[in-house]
């Protein structure tokens, strides 16, 4: 696997790795403050003791101050571990880590982070504070020993006064949009949040969030992002390790492409992955509503769409399963007597497009039911479910994520989370996660911006796949200009790319089915070529040997400056932009520097980019 554009300077790190470990155990000066250094150009953690035995947190990057002094510590019901602290153990490590997704942003990850541990003490009561610092960012968690339970966290982010920021305020499905603030109102938000910290970008986010704890919102207080936890108590049996708080920080290219959130996730839980699938899901909600979904035979019109260009699946939502009779929804033993799906997943292999199924998380709330209903599933053939309406942070709810997505691997089925959290490195530990929701999304019919889609980049859709449902031609109230739209199936990223076109919107625009016919869900790298939050995004993301290039603008009409020098040699450059007349195609050659392309108010454009040849006219294969 090749190393990335840091591999040289990771080489060095590598190489004198034991000396700095030695070097961060050995006494410092002042003895209660200590730095956790990242390999070389990487941010620097800072942890203090203060006199009161208070700990405190600080991130800087080349000099500058990212994040100022920011409180640390938990409150137990055994002990308030959040002042009167003592250090009583330091040791450090390297942590190198190669791994693969099935989904994000790229598929094959080496991960090298500077690992400090530090051991504070109250009494009988022990902490560990576990720090680490990467080239992207920086990290900790709480590790606490025994039994007990948690009550609250000291936790929070110091963010330096005058920075901008792009937040959403904090709901249960994580789907509010986010929105730029010079002076950010007392509210409660959700993470992940991005800053603009002087010269550097600040993500805050988490990692590694499961049913062994619970999860957070960040309350703006004062000078602070206080987080809170969702569960008033959190109990624990045999030893704690918190979540990860996760701060991204670099320029605003070094934070979007980092994988930060997934290296700190636990390892991959599933051992064959062969039936995993990533692609484009045909989505007929937004097109037809629920009587789509009630219909064998339009679903089958789907199918045969699918087929046609070669998308492998479609998406059956809500409604496929409401008793023909009453209406009512009902999952029961006699589902089985009522049903088309069979007969539609078999029509579907028959023609190389596998079906996929919406269902109520709640229908699914035990382990017998998941045994009995997503092995029917798995015995009609299904292969994958989407599961919405789950709504919770609180500890409970993630104990139901651990175990459903147990039962969902053991049924080989890939899972789409609707009305849900966010990833926080869940495809890294459970890769059968393919998309997940909590996101202001195209179903939204009101509020829905250019801004906040300028935004999404660089907040939500950074820390993992987003199911954001594009392609929506046919709503006339959306924001996006038909080329702007288009270039979302490359601006974001999501495993399970579900578009909600109708059919007859695709067949009005053979550019945009063109290019829908070529364009991936996974990729092998992610660069972000420009950017502003809230303003504008060209991102590019590569697929083997070729280049996929999305981008959009927020606002009015400009011309967009593409820098193509990350192309070696000469390359042809397939344009497809905003017409008088609608979608149109251009070719280009180009070499190094820019490209510059129109676009209109809204607008955007998406493009292909192949090496170039005598005689190449198409990069289409």
């Amino acid at each position: 696997m090749p190393l990335s554009r840091f591999g040289r300077t990771l080489l060095n790190w590598l190489l004198v790795g034991p000396l700095i470990a030695g070097l961060l155990t050995a006494p410092t000066t002042p003895a209660d403050t200590w730095t956790v250094e990242a390999p070389a150009g990487g941010p620097v953690a800072t942890v203090h003791l203060d006199a009161q035995g208070s700990p405190s947190v600080a991130v800087s990057r080349g000099g500058a101050t990212v994040l100022n002094p920011s409180p640390l510590g938990v409150t137990t019901e055994q002990a308030d571990l959040t002042t009167g602290l003592s250090l009583t153990g330091r040791s450090s490590r390297a942590v190198v880590e190669k791994y693969s997704t099935t989904a994000g942003k790229r598929l094959h990850r080496l991960s090298v982070m500077k690992e400090t541990r530090f051991r504070f003490t109250r009494g009988d009561s022990e902490l560990d504070l576990v720090v680490r610092a990467a080239r992207d960012g920086v990290a900790y968690r709480y590790e606490l020993p025994g039994a007990g339970a948690v009550l609250g966290e000291a936790s929070a982010f110091a963010v330096p006064a005058g920075s901008t920021a792009w937040l959403a305020r904090h709901r249960a499905d994580y789907e509010n949009p986010f929105i730029q603030y010079a002076d950010v109102p007392p509210a409660e938000y959700q993470m992940p949040t991005l800053f603009g910290v002087g010269q550097n970008y600040l993500l805050l986010a988490e990692s590694a969030l499961n049913g062994a704890y619970t999860g957070p919102r960040l309350v703006r207080d004062q000078d602070t992002y206080r987080i809170a936890l969702w569960d008033a108590r959190v109990p624990y049996d045999h030893g704690l390790a918190t979540p990860w708080r996760v701060m991204v920080t670099g320029d605003l290219a070094t934070v979007t492409e980092s994988t930060l959130v997934d290296d700190l996730a636990p390892g991959s839980r599933v051992a064959d992955t062969s039936w995993i699938k990533p692609g484009k899901v045909l989505w007929s909600w937004l097109a037809d509503g629920r009587s789509a979904q009630q219909s064998l035979k339009r679903q089958k019109e789907f199918v045969d769409y699918a087929s046609q260009h070669r998308w492998p699946y479609v998406l059956v939502d809500a409604g496929w399963y409401d008793d023909p009779d009453t209406g009512e929804r009902a999952w029961t033993d006699r589902t089985p007597e009522f049903t088309w799906m069979p007969e539609l997943v078999e029509y579907g292999k028959a023609r190389g497009v596998g079906i996929m199924a919406w269902l109520r998380f709640s229908d699914f709330d035990t382990h017998d039911k998941r045994v009995q209903r997503f092995g029917l599933l798995r015995q009609w053939g299904v292969q994958g479910v989407k599961l919405d309406f789950i709504d919770s942070e609180a500890q409970e709810r993630l104990q139901w994520y651990d175990e459903t997505l147990r039962d969902l691997a053991d049924n080989h089925l890939m899972v789409n989370f609707h009305g849900s959290s966010v990833p926080k490195g869940i495809n890294r530990t459970w890769p059968h996660v393919m998309t997940m929701e909590g996101v202001h999304g195209a179903e939204k019919s009101s509020n829905l911006t250019t801004s906040h889609l300028a935004a999404l980049p660089y907040t939500r859709n950074q820390i993992g796949s987003m199911d954001y449902t594009p392609m929506a031609f046919q709503r006339a109230g959306r924001p996006t200009s038909d080329a702007h739209e288009l270039a979302l199936s490359v601006v974001f990223e999501s495993g399970l790319a579900n578009l909600a076109g109708s059919l007859e919107a695709y067949r009005a625009r053979p550019e945009a089915e063109r290019f829908l016919d070529q364009v991936p869900t996974v990729w092998d790298e992610t660069r972000l070529l420009s950017g502003r939050p809230a303003d504008h995004t060209v991102m590019a993301r590569r697929s083997g040997d070729r280049w996929f290039i999305g981008a959009g603008v927020s606002g009015a009409a400009r011309t967009l400056q593409v820098p193509v020098g990350f192309l070696p040699g000469r390359w042809l450059v397939e344009v497809t932009r905003d017409g008088a007349g609608g979608l149109v195609r251009e070719a280009h050659v180009v070499r190094g520097s820019t490209l510059a392309v129109e676009v209109g108010a809204e607008g955007g454009f998406a493009a292909i980019a192949c090496r170039w040849r005598p005689g190449l006219t198409t990069c289409a294969r």
